[in-house]
């Protein structure tokens, strides 16, 4: 055993398989339909953090690298999160739109919590710092966007003629749309309020856990943990704020009442 919990050896490799072959089990014998979904996210997520972990060690020596990685990682969430919220694939026309539409809430949920962090000296000015943190904001704004995006799309698809009485009686569209869809935005928010909430009575997360196996102190833990929660509640907050605007102005999904 190295000084991580997790030796990347034959042993570690089995259990994947084991574990890939049970989710995915699972997913066919429950009638879900998901055992291929699960093979194939098995599969990407492992040759993506092997190409990741080999990249990572040349960008993060050099912040001018480690800022264009992270400028990569918002290109891929922007494009996950449009295909999620709009429902259509990404070669379909008004792709770059949508892009655009996706990668506002993802930005500018993630990037002046990063800046404020960044700034504050609380984390090192360093790649190896930027990179995780940045990471962590970006993933959870584009998951914020998605959820938020995806449950607006299906509110307005519900009660669309909701929306069009409150235009008939003079409601301006951007009123009309939120005046209907705004409060279920907001359950995009529950998975980070529940986790935040529940920090350290049900689950340790990552962050708590990676800082303890690195060395750190069970204070120096706590410490990283709460700025990377109360960190993505911002993030995300700022994000499920940002698409609900975006959808109010007809801007990132189609055919909305006018």
């Amino acid at each position: 055993m190295g000084s991580s919990v997790v030796d990347p050896d034959l042993r570690l490799g089995i259990v994947l398989l084991v574990l890939t072959g049970l989710a995915a089990t699972a997913g066919r014998l429950s009638g879900l339909g998901e055992h291929r979904p699960m093979l194939v996210a098995a599969t990407r997520a492992t040759v993506q953090l092997a190409v990741v972990s080999v990249v990572l060690l040349a960008v993060v020596e050099s912040l001018p690298l480690s800022a264009a990685f992270v400028v990569l990682m918002t290109a891929i969430a922007s494009v996950t999160a449009a295909e999620r919220v709009t429902g259509r694939p990404l070669r379909s026309p008004g792709a770059r739109d949508r892009l655009l539409s996706t990668a506002l809430p993802i930005a500018g949920g993630a990037a002046p919590v990063v800046a404020l962090v960044l700034a504050s000296g609380a984390v090192p000015f360093r790649g190896e710092s930027v990179i995780p943190i940045a990471g962590i904001l970006i993933g959870g704004a584009m998951t914020a966007t998605s959820l938020a995006g995806r449950r607006l799309r299906e509110e307005l698809d519900q009660r669309r003629g909701e929306v069009e009485a409150a235009l008939a009686m003079g409601f301006l569209p951007r009123d009309a749309v939120l005046f209907v869809v705004r409060p279920a935005a907001a359950s995009a928010l529950i998975p980070p309020l529940d986790q935040t909430r529940t920090v350290g009575l049900v689950t340790l997360p990552g962050a708590f856990v990676g800082v303890l196996l690195g060395g750190g102190t069970p204070l120096e833990a706590g410490a990283a943990q709460l700025l990377v929660l109360i960190g993505l509640l911002a993030a995300e907050m700022l994000a499920v704020w940002a698409v609900t605007e975006l959808v109010g102005r007809g801007a990132l999904l189609e055919d909305i009442p006018r």
